[in-house]
């Protein structure tokens, strides 16, 4: 079986296992990694730059166009766009490989399984790990550029302090046990929201995200505590950031039931590791008042 799919690839068609039996698509465009520690292995700190924008593609491909495109229009000379598209669903792989076509700061990567079966830390992990540069940055599809909003976020960098920027920035609720995190305003906060998030280059390949995060919801709030519980700084810029914010399919669009078990999975994680140290919250002393 495994020589007939073999020639069926190399007639141009992908075969996949249904419930149903099997089904016959096309093959696309592009070439497909068969696994995150392929990709590693063969890209290891190869892809350099000033910053490294990583964006995940799991469908949406209307989605999918508009932001790469607003994000390649904005972004400074010197960034790349690192793309991992997972599953191709819908096509939205093909848009990507489309738009990587005419812009070489688009560095396209696609994966045979989608973003729930390869998990969402462990793909920003593998990400992380093929890159060298000295900022790498987290963003969500549904954050739209309409003007450069990197600058102002690299300028906090200056402090050596900070290993951690972007754009929403949260506090911990400690009145509340620490089971609600609350909007935060400009300057020091204990985590930045995934929706745009920067790390320092060598902050992100020591400290990533816990790699048992399958779902985004809370692992950014995770990844944020672990790099102040080493010690670094986290901020959010002064002034509004030319963002703004279409429909987040990662939430309102993903499996409620998946959703919700594992974004609970991920929160009572972040409990068990950092409620029993609150002094690593920028706006409790050590006594935890």
């Amino acid at each position: 079986s495994d020589q007939l799919r073999d020639e069926i690839a190399v007639a141009g068609w992908v075969i996949k296992d249904t419930p149903e039996g099997y089904s016959l698509t096309q093959a696309p465009p592009f070439g497909i990694t068969a696994h995150l520690g392929a990709l590693v292995d063969q890209y290891a700190e190869s892809i350099s730059g000033t910053t490294v924008v990583l964006v995940i593609v799991d469908g949406w491909p209307e989605d999918t166009r508009m932001s790469l495109i607003a994000l390649l229009e904005h972004v400074p000379i010197g960034v790349k766009v690192l793309v991992f598209d997972c599953g191709n669903v819908d096509g939205a792989g093909e848009v990507v490989h489309e738009l990587a076509q005419n812009h070489p700061d688009l560095v396209e990567f696609h994966f045979a399984h989608t973003l729930a079966e390869l998990g969402w830390a462990s793909v920003v992990n593998a990400a992380v790990a093929i890159t060298s540069s000295d900022f790498f940055a987290v963003m969500d599809l549904s954050t739209i550029w309409e003007g450069e909003a990197l600058t102002p976020i690299l300028d906090a960098f200056q402090d050596p302090k900070v290993a951690l920027s972007g754009w929403r920035g949260v506090n911990v609720d400690v009145s509340q046990d620490w089971r609600e995190f609350g909007s935060a305003t400009a300057g020091d906060v204990d985590a930045v929201l995934g929706y745009f998030m920067v790390v320092r280059g060598s902050v992100a390949r020591e400290i990533g995200p816990d790699p048992k995060a399958k779902f985004y919801r809370n692992a950014d709030m995770e990844w944020s505590l672990a790099i102040r519980a080493a010690g670094h700084k986290v901020v959010i810029p002064e002034g509004e950031l030319p963002l703004r914010q279409e429909r987040h399919h990662g939430y309102h669009d993903s499996e409620p039931s998946y959703r919700d078990k594992q974004s609970k999975k991920t929160y009572d994680r972040l409990l068990q590791k950092f409620r029993k140290s609150p002094e690593i919250l920028h706006q409790v002393d050590v006594h935890g008042n």
